[in-house]
């Protein structure tokens, strides 16, 4: 299916998410139309119709969704991928978390299908590297034999780390995440060791795993994305072996705790 053409759903309902948000209901077929809307927008997606045509107007005139499906090409071929719905919309304008920490982008995978909240001041290398974390997603969710609902903390830090190793190895250092630069190699072994390392197996539906992964309260911030990285980066130091190589592999294994 690869990229839907979701400016045309935005500009049909005249920039409404909540109308939008209706052509999306047979991939979630156990939710309301108002429980996806509140759910993508807790993602990013943007919530008034005004922003909603004035944005995608602009996301058009910068060729968004001509470049995510060339480079959804690419990927796919690359890491031999499954072909899923792509959905764009413009991100949120107002959430100033959203603006100050990750540039207005987002996004959202499940094994079957993925949602990018773009801004217009987003580059196309940007685009290009929240495509390949996300659709790193999907492949990970695919080809690892284990069902989403039953990841680990420890399942969930090695996801975010493929999926940034991803980046780093298609396209450079400059275009991961820039929470990535928060903590020295030694300040991560420890935050491994002592954070955690103790909190692995906590089911992904728990509180702790939540924060931990986030660096939500008393854990330092985006601890989980950051140790996870980490831990991929010691995996892969001196193995000829490639983001492909890596989607079906026990995340215990990447994490050389057997």
């Amino acid at each position: 299916m690869s990229v839907i053409s979701t400016n045309e759903w935005v500009l049909t309902a005249e920039g409404d998410p909540i109308r939008i948000c209706k052509q999306l209901t047979a991939y979630f077929p156990s939710a309301s139309v108002r429980d996806i809307y509140h759910y993508l927008q807790s993602f990013g997606m943007y919530g008034s119709a005004k922003d909603g045509i004035r944005l995608i107007r602009k996301l058009q005139e910068n060729n968004v969704w001509g470049i995510v499906q060339h480079e959804f090409e690419q990927l796919q071929q690359a890491w031999n991928g499954p072909n899923i719905p792509i959905f764009i919309f413009p991100s949120d304008p107002g959430n100033e978390l959203l603006i100050r920490d990750f540039n207005g982008k987002s996004g959202l995978a499940y094994k079957d299908k993925l949602f990018l909240f773009i801004s217009p001041q987003n580059t196309e290398r940007e685009m290009k590297a929240i495509l390949t974390h996300e659709y790193n997603h999907v492949c990970r969710l695919s080809k690892y034999e284990k069902p989403e609902d039953a990841y680990v903390l420890l399942d969930s830090i090695i996801l975010e780390g493929l999926a940034e190793w991803a980046v780093y190895e298609r396209m450079g250092e400059d275009n991961n995440g820039s929470w990535l630069s928060l903590y020295s190699n030694q300040q991560l072994a420890n935050m491994w060791k002592e954070l955690v390392y103790p909190k692995k197996d906590h089911l992904k539906k728990t509180k702790t795993h939540h924060d931990v992964l986030y660096g939500f309260g008393k854990y330092p911030k985006m601890a989980g994305y950051c140790v996870g990285y980490y831990l991929v980066k010691m995996y892969v130091k001196n193995k000829d072996i490639h983001s492909k190589d890596l989607l079906d592999l026990p995340s215990a294994l990447i994490a050389q705790l057997e």
